[in-house]
């Protein structure tokens, strides 16, 4: 292992697919976040789903025995509030689960989830609780012209099972309906991973990403310049890498392998 990474601190990290799948505690998950404690780093969990909210996320980890609070996270729909703050809308067409919606509205933002005339901008998420009518909501409001948002692009979400379609998969189905594709926020924009540095307090050169998409995480990582690091573990793959034009700068089978080579310098 070269020094680059071994003098890493913190470590930003995908959650679905590259510390767990599903309800299923990936071997080396808890041994890695001791090692990050043990030199002294930070951990924050960067995650483009938007479907649940932080406090349900700490409840999940704590259910599979992972210690942290509300400072090891930062969402997509962080990003996307953050985002929203700086733009001036009458009122969103929130389209996403009851938490997103809760969410933006803790935040102060102008938020419905009804046909109105006065909404100005649609505003989608990874919706577990996707209807068809929300659907049909969609398309005559992208009809009217008005912005188009979305908190991430993944195109599916892993699960215990295989995988179910995630944000981007369902803006492609209305992009065939509606010829209209969305801006969005999260990874794999920079903007997610370097507002997480900014707050805990580290450069890019202490810093590495961790995930297991090249087109979401590594390339966030790209983009943000820092360090990359791929583990095969969730739904990318070597034919991904050998493909794409995203390379990460480090691959691992997963966080085990990553924690194993570390912990051996650590001797």
């Amino acid at each position: 292992m070269d020094d680059k990474l071994k003098n890493k601190r913190l470590f930003l990290l995908d959650m679905d697919g590259t510390i767990y799948l599903g309800n299923d505690l990936f071997d080396g998950t808890l041994d890695f976040l001791e090692y990050v404690k043990k030199i002294g780093g930070r951990y924050i969990f960067l995650t483009n789903n938007s479907s649940k909210s932080v406090d349900k996320y700490i409840e999940k980890l704590a259910s599979l025995g992972i210690d942290a609070d509300e400072n090891n996270f930062f969402t997509s729909t962080n990003a996307t509030i953050m985002y929203f703050e700086k733009h001036s809308y009458k009122k969103i067409y929130a389209l996403g689960t009851q938490s997103f919606k809760d969410q933006l509205k803790i935040a102060g933002l102008n938020i419905t989830d009804r046909l109105e005339d006065d909404i100005d901008c649609l505003c989608m998420g990874f919706d577990t609780e996707l209807t068809f009518q929300k659907l049909e909501d969609a398309c005559i409001l992208l009809g009217r012209d008005i912005d188009y948002i979305a908190t991430n692009p993944d195109w599916v979400c892993p699960t215990s099972y295989g995988y179910v379609p995630d944000c981007g998969s369902v803006s492609e189905m209305l992009y065939n309906a509606t010829k209209r594709r969305p801006y969005f926020i999260g990874k794999p924009r920079p903007d997610i991973a370097l507002l997480a540095m900014s707050k805990a307090g580290y450069s890019a050169d202490e810093t590495a990403i961790i995930g297991d998409r090249l087109y979401t995480d590594i390339a966030c990582g790209v983009n943000a310049g820092i360090s990359t690091i791929f583990v095969l573990s969730g739904e990318g793959t070597m034919d991904d890498v050998i493909n794409g034009e995203t390379k990460p700068e480090y691959i691992y089978h997963n966080i085990q392998e990553l924690y194993n080579e570390l912990s051996e310098v650590q001797k």
